[in-house]
């Protein structure tokens, strides 16, 4: 059996019906009784999809389990207001007994910037600027930072995560400048669902280039990759369900992974090869459903 751990997403996206939290905690505390690596969420804050907050769903998920890893990806920093998501991600490290990882990224730029005081242009340096914030309140004492955004003058924040220095910080990100500073700053890489597994193959490689240049040790560094997945005998039905829900991508066939067991475990260990040490498997409908699948049938296999 492949090394390669195997996380399963969180319901999140409601389309239609009721949002069931009973449902949520069941299927949390199933994913754990069938010993998934982690439990994940995604960041969609705006906009007409039914899709609940990331950090508010992760933490309900914490209260619902005792021993399964909890993740984002991506909180998208520039959104947020660095000090309360300080505060807020503790928090949680905290009430999860220090099971929280984070992947970080800077999202796109577009007309709903406004909505959240980002002047044009300014992404990167309020997502800089954001992280040095996390990471200074999370490791010290008391902070003073001078930012373009943010001024604090010994500003203390206390507890402390349980993970130390903090929870592991891995980012999302596909831009080559964006990599290298993946290889300097982060502590792990996540590819993204939207993004083919040729793509990913090609960002592996590189950033353990980048990784050697920065005297670090690619083989201490985790690659995991988000895959949209539908498992399905009937492969034609499966493919018109995908390409209904992920036509904003671009198209299912580039990115999603489905059909049989068969067909989803070899597609799935092409993205093994390409470097995944863990993949994150992202079902967009009949979750319990494809839930015991992966643990009966994709995993054995994998």
């Amino acid at each position: 059996m492949s090394t390669t751990r195997l996380a399963v997403s969180l319901p999140q996206t409601f389309p239609e019906g009721t949002i069931d939290p009973s449902a949520i905690a069941r299927f949390a505390r199933r994913a754990e009784e069938l010993e998934f690596d982690s439990l994940w969420v995604q960041e969609s804050i705006i906009g007409r999809q039914r899709q609940l907050d990331s950090i508010e769903l992760l933490t309900f998920a914490a209260a619902c389990t005792t021993r399964i890893r909890l993740g984002a990806a991506v909180l998208l920093l520039p959104l947020r207001s660095p000090v309360p998501l300080a505060k807020t991600l503790v928090s949680l490290d905290q009430l999860s007994g220090g099971r929280l990882t984070l992947a970080m990224g800077l999202g796109r730029a577009g007309p709903t910037d406004a909505a959240f005081g980002i002047e044009p242009g300014s992404r990167l340096a309020r997502f800089n600027e954001t992280l040095r914030i996390l990471k200074a309140l999370w490791t010290q004492d008391s902070v003073t930072l001078d930012g373009k955004y943010w001024q604090l003058k010994d500003v203390a924040m206390e507890p402390k995560p349980v993970q130390k220095p903090h929870p592991p910080v891995w980012f999302g990100v596909h831009h080559p400048n964006a990599l290298r500073r993946t290889a300097r700053h982060a502590d792990g890489f996540i590819g993204a669902g939207g993004t083919s597994t040729e793509q990913f193959a090609g960002e592996v490689q590189e950033l353990r280039q980048l990784l050697r240049e920065e005297g670090r040790d690619p083989s201490t560094f985790p690659f995991s990759k988000r895959v949209y997945i539908a498992v399905d005998n009937d492969r034609d039905r499966a493919g018109r369900r995908l390409a209904a829900r992920l036509g904003g991508y671009g198209g299912h066939e580039r990115i999603a992974v489905w059909g049989s067991a068969d067909e989803c475990a070899r597609r799935l260990r092409e993205v093994i090869d390409a470097g995944a040490e863990l993949v994150l498997l992202t079902p967009l409908f009949d979750e319990w459903e494809q839930l015991e699948v992966f643990a009966s049938e994709i995993r054995p296999a994998l």
